[in-house]
């Protein structure tokens, strides 16, 4: 097998695991609540990750100076970031979810340009307002009116400002650790984080709930291939093309995540969705061209996976 077959391969997996973690985790809610389901993902990802890190002798310890920065990258996601995104799939479907997340690089590009005044190229401000054209054609009908629930978009908003916020954070990171290790570490704070939420709400109907596989399957899917597989796989594919060339393989989710949930859950997909779809997509990929710095370039791919 080629390099390059082995490295787009790894990237294109990678994709098609965290496209699903959004049908996964709809699968999940039918049994557990968001608190739950998020708790032992988190739980089961900080095991696999930090076995894998050891086994290959790549776990390091966080520097004294880091800590901070590891705890307000935590808070932003996944803790803000999941309750956001969880609470917010309760409420819509899985491929509107995958749509408004898929915005977070266009929404931290224009954070880091108003923060840092980073200047952007013409072609990535055409980007940013064809994708945010896309978004009100995918959620708005003729009439003007939201044609999707807005307790659940106000909350999908949420995860996306959280993003925002993990991305300006993580950008004084990225180059001291590798993708893994802060993946692993905001997840094992995280886990620490929901713990008092998941025993004070959620632990009693936890315990009353008659357990099965099938029921834990989507959560043992979610940890394996969207919180660590994807991971492992995406950071090969960064270290062989680098972050720019691999992030744009990002722009696909929301596009696997409705093929998917069309063929696997029976999500509904009219001319209107599929129309906002590609113009949220396009408006993705112009936005990243000529991209800014690797810091910032790698922020915003690991922004909304580390789910």
């Amino acid at each position: 097998m080629s390099n390059k077959v082995k490295i787009y391969g790894a990237l294109v997996l990678s994709m098609i695991f965290w496209a699903f973690s959004f049908i996964w985790f709809k699968e999940a809610n039918k049994t557990f609540e968001p608190l739950t389901i998020v708790f032992i993902r988190l739980l089961f990802s900080v095991i696999m990750l930090t076995t894998y890190l050891i086994t290959t002798g790549k776990f390091v310890r966080v520097r004294k100076e880091d800590r901070r920065l590891f705890l307000m990258l935590a808070l932003f996601e996944p803790f803000i970031y999941f309750l956001g995104e969880s609470f917010g799939l309760t409420y819509v479907s899985a491929t509107i979810c995958s749509v408004i997340i898929s915005t977070i690089p266009v929404v931290a590009t224009i954070a880091t340009w108003i923060i840092f005044g980073e200047r952007l190229h013409r072609i990535n401000y055409a980007g940013i307002i064809l994708s945010f054209m896309g978004v009100l054609v995918f959620i708005l009908n003729i009439d003007g009116s939201l044609s999707f629930n807005l307790k659940g978009l106000a909350l999908l908003c949420l995860a996306v400002v959280s993003a925002v916020g993990y991305n300006l954070t993580l950008s004084k990171l990225v180059g001291s650790y590798s993708p893994v290790h802060i993946v692993n570490t905001q997840n094992i704070i995280g886990t620490l984080l929901f713990m008092p939420l998941f025993f004070i709400l959620d632990f009693q109907d936890f315990m009353n709930t008659r357990f099965n596989f099938e029921m834990f399957k989507p959560i043992i899917e979610l940890s394996i291939f969207a919180s660590c597989g994807a991971f492992i796989f995406f950071a090969f594919a960064v270290s062989k093309i680098g972050i720019t060339k691999a992030n744009v393989f990002s722009n696909c989710i929301p596009v696997f995540t409705a093929l998917f949930s069309f063929i696997l859950l029976g999500d509904k997909l009219t001319f209107q969705n599929i129309t906002g779809m590609v113009i949220v997509v396009s408006g993705l990929f112009l936005s990243q061209m000529n991209g800014s710095k690797k810091a910032v370039n790698e922020a915003v791919a690991l922004s909304g996976h580390t789910a």
